[in-house]
């Protein structure tokens, strides 16, 4: 058959290169035929046993499709099938029919336009969000609890020990397909693999709304005819990097020496991205990982670097930090600040304290200081565009070690000091008005003054990390 021949049964039969695609009528690929040699075939066989890993395709990797554009053509019947874009200023998201003409995220409202005059831009429905994402890994969950979410509208699963129950994980995988259209109306498209690496480039090669299950015996065939930005880990620059080495593909990748890769990559991405190429991923799936830092950033645009206008921004990112600490009585020891300036260059500062903080204030104040400290430093810019913060070094410690006053100043930024409990139990009572009004009902004023949180500060909010 050639490229895009047809048989009886109406199912395409893809050739690309050695191996066979098979796309089923229900949105489905199964990929198979022949490694390019049998060493190749010896070398993945041998490596399964050495690993003690199962020859079955067993992880799946579930991702809804253009998530949050979705979700405003799902609300919003007079949307479907037109091109939109979640933003305003600045696309957070854009449909299929938006992609179709080069509208991409994080692309300046203005040049969105510009490449497809018919965009319709909405603002997000936030909380429908959260509910449909949750909704949709509730349904992969409802057929194994051995699931590792790794955003919110995207997760790993492990099938293994429930084909006795549902079937195979192609099975298994077509069912969750088929749940997620009939009870969300989403889209999802979901790569079956025997690596979680593999898995992922699946569900990529999917979309949209399809299934790809990858052949165990077969999958380096289907590999190594990739493009190489579809692995994980691979951006836009370090695609420029391999494109100047005269790297394209995956299976280029696997045939270049580890030492040169660690050479033009660094040693630790070198070494992994040539080890993912020939799918060497022992990486199992975690239903538990905890994080080991928060954060938060806010795009300034081009502000002037003065305390009046990075203070009330801290204020707030600090705030959306501790309130996550506080919730898990996880303090923090040490506070790291970026401060991007305009020409886009970005400097970093960081101080571990003596004792962990999780008050909003005491945050705020390690933060301003820092800021301080690099404004103080580079008293040449006159113009900041982004601000961070990132809380690292937690710990568990709901019971603090109490100060001993010794006549020093109480300044309330250690939680064993008199001033630093009163601070902390004023943070844990606007938790809780927050847990039942709201997060907007009640706040620091000098938070309220940095305004209310933007568009691309809510979608950041959406994908942090459980702790």
């Amino acid at each position: 058959m050639g490229p895009l021949d047809r048989d009886p049964s109406g199912a395409t039969a893809i050739a690309s290169g050695d191996s066979l695609a098979l796309r089923c009528g229900g949105g489905c690929e199964t990929w198979g035929g022949k490694l390019a040699s049998a060493p190749i075939s010896l070398q993945v066989q041998n490596e399964n046993k050495s690993e003690g890993r199962s020859l079955d395709a067993s992880i799946l990797h579930a991702d809804l499709d253009a998530f949050y554009a979705s979700v405003e053509q799902l609300l919003e019947p007079p949307l479907r099938g037109k091109p939109i874009a979640v933003g305003g200023g600045v696309v957070l998201a854009a449909s299929y029919e938006a992609r179709a003409f080069g509208v991409r995220s994080g692309m300046p409202g203005r040049r969105a336009r510009e490449l497809c005059p018919d965009l319709i831009f909405t603002g997000g429905h936030f909380s429908e969000y959260g509910r449909l994402g949750d909704a949709a890994i509730d349904i992969l969950r409802d057929f194994t609890p051995e699931i590792e979410r790794i955003s919110i509208d995207e997760a790993f699963a492990d099938v293994s020990g429930s084909t006795q129950l549902f079937g195979s994980p192609q099975d298994i995988a077509r069912a969750v397909r088929t749940r997620v259209r009939a009870e969300l109306g989403l889209a999802i498209s979901i790569g079956v693999a025997r690596t979680k690496h593999l898995a992922k480039i699946a569900s990529q090669v999917a979309k949209p709304d399809g299934m790809v299950v990858v052949d165990p015996t077969t999958e380096l065939a289907f590999l190594h005819d990739l493009p190489v930005e579809l692995m994980w880990g691979v951006g836009p620059a370090t695609k420029e990097k391999l494109a100047r080495q005269g790297i394209e593909t995956i299976g280029q990748l696997a045939l270049s020496s580890p030492m040169a890769m660690e050479r033009v990559l660094g040693r630790a991405i070198g070494r992994k991205l040539v080890a993912l190429s020939w799918n060497r991923d022992p990486r199992a799936i975690q239903t538990h990982r905890r994080a080991i830092s928060a954060g938060a950033q806010s795009a300034l645009g081009r502000k002037p670097a003065t305390e009046a206008v990075f203070r009330p921004v801290l204020q707030r990112l600090a705030d959306r930090i501790a309130r996550r600490l506080r919730a898990k009585d996880r303090p923090c020891r040490t506070v790291t600040v970026r401060v991007r300036f305009a020409d886009m260059r970005a400097v970093t500062r960081a101080l571990t304290l003596p004792a962990p903080i999780c008050a909003t204030s005491a945050l705020t104040e390690v933060a301003v200081d820092l800021v301080r400290g690099v404004l103080a430093d580079h008293i040449e810019e006159r113009t900041i565009s982004l601000l961070a913060i990132s809380a690292s070094n937690l710990g568990e410690d709901p019971f603090p070690q109490l100060e001993l006053p010794f006549a020093l100043a109480d300044d309330g930024r250690w939680p064993g000091t008199r001033k630093g409990k009163l601070r902390e139990r004023a943070d844990r009572a606007l938790d809780a008005i927050r847990e039942r009004f709201g997060v907007e009902a009640v706040g620091y004023a000098s938070g309220v003054l940095a305004g209310h949180r933007t568009g691309p500060d809510r979608f950041r909010e959406l994908t942090e990390q459980e702790l």
